[in-house]
């Protein structure tokens, strides 16, 4: 395969712009929101009012000095991102330079303050749709129909840039924040241990479970678990439950537990589940009031029995 490179577009570049824009808008309307009768008759100034935006970043693919992909990320409101204007030249489709792109772009938006990022992909796009979940993409339950041809509709999909599933080498961190804490510290070993291991391949092969952390700078500081249950009450809905939820100790107080407990709610909701539901030690009584300031509900009564 020819080397593909990824390059950020200055802000001097806007006829470069200009040009791999209006290709892929021709190449494929329906999978913009604007269209080419419209954005060709944009002047040289919109092209650079594009580029020199502080809340936004181009980035082109180029092959043996042609420009064959495109991928913008632009800033918003509420510490939030978007991914648009993603395309890829059809000479250059199935080499990998989609991926790349994302990357990119996902990559700049992790230095932001941006805490999550998300596009819209229409919905018969399968190839996009299918790159998007490869990338941890999930949908957040938002559809509309797609400007440029009200005829199609499109989803909208999220990537939290705090939040993503734990990977094996993880495990050490999550184990010694669920000891960080008096009762955690009676029941839980070596973070070491083989059996944390193996437990977490299970949960990891599970489709039904997510074992969750937060990062920040790179670091592991929160964790919870996320298990979706089947049963037939509630005309058989699923329903979500949270539980083993910790935030490290040189991170509490910064708000991390509800931005937790929100994206949760947020993933049960587009899913599907009818409930989400947790359980909380009764000496935690801090837990308690959190939760109770989520909306949390303390409907049951629980009862456990240690088996060894």
């Amino acid at each position: 395969m020819r080397d593909i490179e990824i390059v950020r577009l200055g802000t001097d570049e806007g006829e470069r712009l200009r040009e791999v824009r209006l290709r892929a808008l021709r190449d494929a309307p329906d999978a913009f929101g604007s269209s080419y009768g419209r954005e060709v008759e944009f002047p040289p100034e919109k092209w650079a009012e594009r580029l020199a935006s502080p809340e936004s970043r181009w980035w082109v693919a180029t092959r043996d000095g042609a420009d064959v992909g495109l991928v913008c990320v632009r800033l918003e409101e509420g510490n939030k991102a978007h991914l648009l204007s993603m395309w890829v030249a059809p000479e250059a489709r199935q080499a990998g330079v989609g991926s790349r792109l994302v990357d990119a772009a996902v990559e700049w938006a992790r230095t932001t303050p941006a805490e999550e990022i998300g596009l819209w992909a229409v919905d018969r796009n399968h190839a996009a749709r299918a790159l998007y979940a490869r990338k941890g993409f999930t949908p957040s339950g938002k559809v509309m129909a797609l400007p440029s041809n009200p005829a199609l509709m499109e989803s909208h999909y999220v990537l939290s840039l705090i939040f993503r599933r734990a990977r094996k080498e993880d495990v050490p961190a999550i184990v010694a924040m669920l000891a960080d804490d008096p009762l955690g510290a009676r029941r839980e070993g070596d973070p070491n241990d083989e059996r944390y291991l193996a437990a977490f391949e299970r949960i990891d092969a599970d489709p039904y479970d997510e074992l969750i952390v937060a990062e920040r700078d790179g670091k592991v500081v929160g964790t919870m678990q996320l298990t979706y249950l089947a049963g037939l009450s509630r005309l058989g809905a699923e329903r979500c439950q949270i539980e083993a939820v910790r935030v490290a100790a040189s991170t509490r107080g910064q708000g991390l537990g509800r931005k937790m407990i929100t994206w949760a709610i947020d993933r049960a909701r587009a899913r599907g589940c009818a409930m989400v539901q947790l359980t909380s030690d009764k000496s935690r009584t801090d837990a308690h009031r959190f939760y109770d300031g989520l909306g949390f509900t303390a409907s049951h009564v629980g009862y456990k029995l240690t088996l060894g």
